[in-house]
C-alpha cells in the first residue's frame, strides 16, 4: 500500500486498502486460541492527541444487563436518576444507551424520557437491519447505536458473509438512518481482531465520506470485544489502543468528539485502555455501573469519573457522593454483592486491618487513605479488627467507629483498650478465623468505655 499525506500530521502515513479477501484473516501469529494470545511488537509509537473535551458514556441498560437478571423499568429509571445527579449538570456523562428488543425495555425508555433530563441523553442499540431501526424511530431517539461487527471471526463465521457483503449490508442501514436524520454510532465490534488497513479504516473513511454527503453526524465505537487491546507501547495493531485511536482519526479522518471506546475487563486492562482511549484522541469512553457487563465486565462507570477527576483535577462538577449511594442502591435494593475490596464502591475498599496501618490512620488518615473519602465519596475510612490489629487497630477501630476527634481520641495505650485487646487475642488463642464484627466490639466497649455508647446514641437523634 502507498502511503498517504496526513492533513491532520503533515506527514507520510501508511496507506490503507479496502481487501474483500477469498479467506479470513485470524491472527494466528497473535492469537493461537490453543495459547494465551501473544504479545507482538513492532516499536512504533504514536503521539498523544488529548482531546480539550472528554466524556463518558455509558451501557448499564444494554450491556450491563446482558449478564445478570434483567433489570425492572422501576430500577432502570432509579439508576438512571442516580447517573444524572452524579452528573450533576455538566453533561461529563454524556449518554446511556437503552435495548428496544421487549416492551418492558420501552417502558422503561419511556420512564427515563418523562423526566426529562438533559444528561445522560438516552440512545438505544440496535442489530444492523432495517427493521430494528423502525424500532428506533417509534421510539422518537435522535441516535442509536448499530452493530457492525467487523473482524473476520464475526464477518465470516458468524455472519457468513465476505468483506464485501458486510460493507454493503451495514452502509445500507447507516444510509436508513442518515435519511432519517438518526444519528448512527456504529459499534465496530471486534476491532481489536479485525484487519485495521483493510476493513477498519476504508469503512471508516466511507463513514465519513456519508457524514460530509448528509451533513448528519455518525459515531464510531470502537470495541474491544475480547478485552484483547493492550496500551503498553509498541503493540503491533489490532492490539495497540494507541494505534487504533490514531489511525481512526488520522488515516480515516474521524474527529475525535465522534470517536468513542467500549472495553473490556478480560485481561485486567479495562480501566487503562479507557484512559490511553481518551489521552489518544478519542473522546468518549463507555462504561457501565460497577462494570457489570459481558463476561468479565465493562470498564467501570464510577472507575472512570475518578480517572477524568484525575485527568483535569478537582472533582470536575461531578457529585461523586453519589457513587456512594449507587453502591448501596446495588447492594440492599437489587441484593448484588459487591467484593468488599472493589475501588470506591467495596464495602472494604479503604479498610484496613494491619495495627501499623491503623496506628498510621490514628496519627493522619492521609498517610493510609487513598485521598479524603469522607468528603468526595461519603466514606471514611475504616479499621477491620483481627488477630493482627493488636491495641493500636482496636483503638483506631473505636476512634472512626464513634467518630471521635482528636481531642476525646482513645489512645492505643489507654488500658481499657488493653483490656479488649486481651478478649480479642483470647478468642484468636481458641481457634478464631474470622475477623471481629462490629457488634462484639461494640460489646466490649459497653463493658469498658460505656460513656462512648451514650455519645453515639445523643449524635444519632
Amino acid at each position: 500500500m502507498e502511503p498517504i499525506l496526513s492533513k491532520n500530521t503533515g506527514l507520510l502515513e501508511f496507506g490503507y486498502n479496502f481487501m474483500d479477501v477469498p479467506n479470513p484473516n485470524l491472527f494466528r501469529n497473535m492469537y493461537p486460541y490453543n495459547e494465551i494470545p501473544r504479545m507482538i511488537f513492532n516499536q512504533r509509537v504514536v503521539p498523544m492527541n488529548f482531546p480539550e473535551k472528554i466524556y463518558i458514556t455509558d451501557t448499564t441498560f444494554r450491556d450491563g444487563q446482558q449478564s445478570r437478571s434483567p433489570y425492572t423499568a422501576e430500577q432502570i429509571v432509579r439508576l438512571f436518576t442516580l447517573l444524572n445527579r452524579l452528573d450533576n449538570g455538566q453533561g461529563v456523562i454524556r449518554q446511556s444507551e437503552f435495548f428496544l428488543y421487549t416492551k418492558k425495555d420501552r417502558e422503561a425508555v419511556e420512564a427515563c424520557q418523562a423526566l426529562g433530563l438533559a444528561f445522560p441523553e438516552i440512545t438505544s442499540w440496535i442489530r444492523a437491519n432495517i427493521s430494528d431501526f423502525r424500532l428506533v424511530k417509534s421510539m422518537g431517539l435522535r441516535e442509536t447505536g448499530i452493530l457492525v461487527s467487523c473482524s473476520d471471526y464475526h464477518i465470516f463465521k458468524k455472519m457468513k458473509w465476505t468483506r464485501a457483503e458486510a460493507m454493503r449490508n451495514y452502509l445500507a442501514v447507516v444510509d436508513a438512518a442518515l435519511e432519517a436524520g438518526i444519528r448512527p454510532r456504529c459499534h465496530f465490534e471486534d476491532i481489536t481482531r479485525a484487519d485495521f488497513f483493510g476493513f477498519v479504516l476504508p469503512f471508516a473513511a466511507e463513514l465519513m465520506k456519508r457524514m460530509r454527503e448528509s451533513g448528519v453526524p455518525v459515531k464510531i465505537r470502537a470495541c474491544d470485544t475480547l478485552g484483547l487491546g493492550t496500551s503498553i507501547p509498541g503493540v503491533v495493531l489490532p492490539r495497540s489502543v494507541q494505534q487504533i485511536i490514531y489511525g481512526l482519526v488520522n488515516y480515516s479522518g474521524v474527529p475525535s468528539d465522534l470517536l468513542e471506546w467500549h472495553g473490556h475487563n478480560d485481561f485486567y486492562n479495562a480501566v487503562p485502555n479507557s484512559v490511553t482511549a481518551w489521552l489518544y484522541g478519542c473522546s468518549s469512553v463507555n462504561t457501565s455501573l460497577l462494570g457489570i457487563g459481558e463476561r468479565t465486565g465493562n470498564t467501570p462507570l464510577e472507575a472512570m469519573c475518578v480517572e477524568y477527576c484525575q485527568l483535569k483535577g478537582g472533582h470536575g462538577g461531578l457529585d461523586l457522593r453519589v457513587i456512594t449511594e449507587i453502591a448501596e442502591y446495588f447492594e440492599n435494593e437489587l441484593n448484588y454483592e459487591i467484593p468488599p475490596r472493589t475501588p470506591f464502591v467495596g464495602r472494604a475498599f479503604n479498610a484496613t486491618r494491619a495495627g501499623i496501618h491503623a496506628d498510621g490512620l490514628m496519627k493522619d488518615e492521609e498517610i493510609y487513605n487513598i485521598f479524603n473519602t469522607t468528603d468526595i465519596l461519603g466514606r471514611p475510612p475504616i479499621v477491620v479488627v483481627d488477630s493482627h490489629s493488636g491495641a493500636a487497630g482496636i483503638a483506631a477501630w473505636i476512634n472512626t467507629y464513634y467518630s471521635l476527634t482528636e481531642k476525646v481520641a482513645v489512645d492505643k495505650r489507654d488500658g481499657r483498650v488493653a483490656k479488649i485487646k486481651d478478649w480479642v487475642d483470647a478468642e484468636y488463642a481458641e481457634g478464631r478465623n474470622t475477623v471481629i464484627g462490629d457488634l462484639e466490639l461494640e460489646a466490649q466497649v459497653h463493658l469498658y468505655l460505656p460513656e462512648l455508647l451514650t455519645l453515639r446514641e445523643s449524635r444519632s437523634e
